[in-house]
Formats: C-alpha cells, structure tokens, sequence
C-alpha cells in the first residue's frame, strides 16, 4: 500500500469517527412507572427498588405537605400491585425513603416526635422517654431483620440537627450523604458523614461547585461507589422550577453538576432521583404533563375535571429511563 493510500484510507477512518461522534444519540421518552397502582392521581415521588427489584419502596403524600406516607408494591406477574403502607408510617410526615445498596436499611425523613432518654438516667433504670415535637424533618433508618422492617431509629447527631435534613443516601463503604439547611448552609447544601469505626464522623458540607449561595439541593443520591452524585434542585438554571442534575466525582473533586437535559428534566418539577440496583435505570418523580403548559384552547368544565381526575393532572407520579443517559454526561 502506497503512502498516499494509508493517508486516504486515515483520513476516510477519521471522518467515520467524527461522524459517529456528531450523531445525535438516540433517546428514550421517561417511562411512567406502574400506572394506575404506583402512579396514581395521588401525588406519588421517591421511588427506590429492593436488590432483587421486586419491591418498590416510594412516598404517596396528601398535597401540599399535611401527610407523607412510606409506601410499598410488589411486583406480581410482571405488574406492580396495589401499594400498602409500611407498619411504621402513616401518622407523622415520612417522606423520600433510600435503600441502602445491601438493601438492609432504608432511610427517610420524618418530622415525628424526638425522643430520648433524659440525660444522667442510669442505663439500668426503666426510664420514661421524653418526646419533643421540633416541627422538623431528621434522617431516620428502618433496619431489615427476618424479612420484616423494624422500628425506625432516629440518627444521632451530628448528623440529625437542629436543622431539617430533606433526604439521605447510603455509599457502599456506609459514608452518609444528606441535604440540610443546618446552619453554615449557603441554602439547601449537601453534606457527608464519613463512616468508620461504627460510627459517623462530623459532617462535611461538599462546598462549591456542587453547594451555592441560594441553591437548594433538596435531594443528593449518591452512587454506591461515590462515582457521582444525582440531585434534585431549586435555584439552578433549568427547564423547570426544580431539575435533576449530576455532579461526577474526579481527580478527588466533584464536579460542576450538569443539567440531566430536556429528556428528563420537563417544563414542571422533576426530582427525587434514585438509580435501581442493577444500576440500569434512573428513577424519579416528575409533575409533566400536567398544567405547567399553557392550554392551547380554554377547556370544557368537563375536560377539565377529567383532567384534575387524571394521573396526568400535575401532581407527582414516578418515572424510569435509562441511566445511560446520565453517564453519557460524563465525557460529553
């Protein structure tokens, strides 16, 4: 082969390359999740899957904010059953439960009452708790024994405060990452409790780019290696009031969180953000669809109580797509 034909046959190889590279990459719409039994004209959000992805944890909540509930369907000839509430919710707001990746533990949010032993009682002592109603949210975990979820524990401060912490996800090594307003936040700030030695370590708050000065990430997944970051946020340049974003954790930095895209992310709210175990699919709650839009014509009194009546009616509902779709994010 001849100088001139190797450089032809490169060039040719390099136009093939670029060619692939500026095809656009095809993409999938959201997939509603289990409509009609998860996705209801409720307001349903936060939905995370057991490791064998036959339990579909999720909260269902009274708007605005009077009730959240836990929440969980099992997956039955390939369809989603009707939900039930887990023993331990249903009186006190429970909201955005996380399976850790064993699936063993699953963390929530809940403003339920604060009760502690008072301080000096003897540990051998029958001792009557004392319950203190903080009108705030702190980071409770369920522990799974026996196939049954125990009674949720409180976490131990420093890690809950005297702020409200909005959501908490597990890392692999047990390193907590949790959002809170607590004081030293610019907003909503993201923080991670190192795990050693059995116990969390002081927390530490990621700082800029991934915190900012009146952002608000109400929600931080972490992945189960630390790799990235998804979270939901207000304050951020997006396509809604509050959009999915991903931060990537390299050369020991997080990066600036990157907007999931108008794929994902829609003209309402889209947010609470999970990945399934398998690490397939990226799963969160959105508000499309509803009335974010303007009507392109008035509507009837009867299309429009068809349409509040509906599971497309604006309120919350759970969607699935797949995760490669962020991690194409990465090396854009």
């Amino acid at each position: 082969m001849t100088t001139r034909s190797v450089c032809i046959s490169a060039c040719a190889l390099l136009a093939l390359v670029r060619s692939a590279r500026e095809e656009p990459r095809a993409t999938l719409a959201p997939e509603m999740v289990g409509e009609g039994t998860v996705s209801t004209p409720a307001d349903e959000f936060g939905g995370t899957l057991s490791a064998d992805g036959r339990s579909l944890y999720f909260t269902r909540s009274i708007p605005p904010h009077y009730l959240y509930a836990v929440c969980v369907s099992k997956m039955n000839n390939g369809k989603w059953s009707q939900p039930e509430l887990l023993p331990f919710s249903g009186v006190w707001r429970d909201s955005d439960p996380v399976l850790s990746p064993d699936g063993k533990r699953l963390y929530f949010v809940s403003d339920r009452p604060v009760c502690m032993v008072p301080a000096g009682a003897a540990s051998t002592q029958r001792v009557k708790r004392v319950c203190q109603d903080r009108h705030n949210f702190d980071i409770y975990v369920s522990k799974l024994v026996g196939g049954h979820w125990r009674d949720p524990e409180r976490l131990p401060e420093p890690v809950s405060g005297p702020g409200t912490e909005f959501f908490a996800s597990e890392a692999a090594n047990g390193n907590l990452y949790f959002t809170s307003d607590r004081e030293g936040s610019q907003g909503v700030d993201v923080y991670v409790a190192r795990y050693a030695n059995g116990r969390y370590e002081a927390p530490e708050n990621l700082g800029s780019p991934v915190n900012g000065d009146h952002i608000a990430n109400i929600e931080a997944f972490v992945a189960p290696d630390e790799s990235y970051l998804l979270l939901g946020t207000f304050g951020r340049p997006g396509s809604g009031n509050c959009d999915l974003y991903v931060s990537f954790h390299q050369h020991g930095r997080w990066t600036e969180p990157r907007n999931l895209g108008p794929n994902i992310n829609s003209p309402a709210r889209d947010y609470s953000p999970r990945v399934s175990p398998d690490g397939e699919w990226l799963l969160f709650g959105s508000e499309r669809e509803g009335f974010a839009n303007r009507m392109a014509r008035p509507l009837t009194y009867a299309e429009f109580r068809n349409a509040v009546a509906g599971v497309h009616n604006g309120l919350g509902n759970i969607y699935r797509v797949p995760m490669a779709e962020v991690l194409a994010l990465r090396n854009p």
